[in-house]
């Protein structure tokens, strides 16, 4: 038994090489389409080639048009002076709480353990 992402994917290929075999043969060997009562086989050669172009630029045009709204909606980042300043600021805070914590540190006496009472 397959799964039913499985069936989409054999169903999809099944789709995808029919229509491959029918665009060569329509666009290669057109004489076929007269036997099934296409009389203009001219313009069915044009269309064949046609919508595909269409679809394609149609595509590649609204993957530009994504590209150039991300980029024009997306905020510009920080300036590298600017980053680097608040990484050393964050770097000097760091050194700073440990210096404070050391001192703490040996300031507190040693406790003694209650066994050694």
């Amino acid at each position: 038994m397959v799964s039913k992402d499985q069936a989409i994917g054999g169903a999809i290929f099944i789709i995808c090489v029919v229509i491959a075999i029918l665009y060569v043969v329509t666009l290669f060997y057109p004489q076929w389409l007269v036997g099934i009562g296409v009389s203009d086989v001219s313009a069915v050669r044009f269309w064949v080639v046609a919508i595909p172009v269409f679809i394609a630029f149609v595509a590649v045009m609204a993957i530009g048009a994504w590209i150039g709204w991300t980029m024009a909606t997306t905020p510009p980042p920080k300036p590298i002076e600017e980053i680097t300043s608040e990484l050393e600021e964050k770097k000097e805070e760091t050194t700073e709480t440990a210096e404070v914590e050391e001192t703490k540190e040996e300031k507190k006496p040693e406790r003694k353990a209650k066994s050694e009472k």
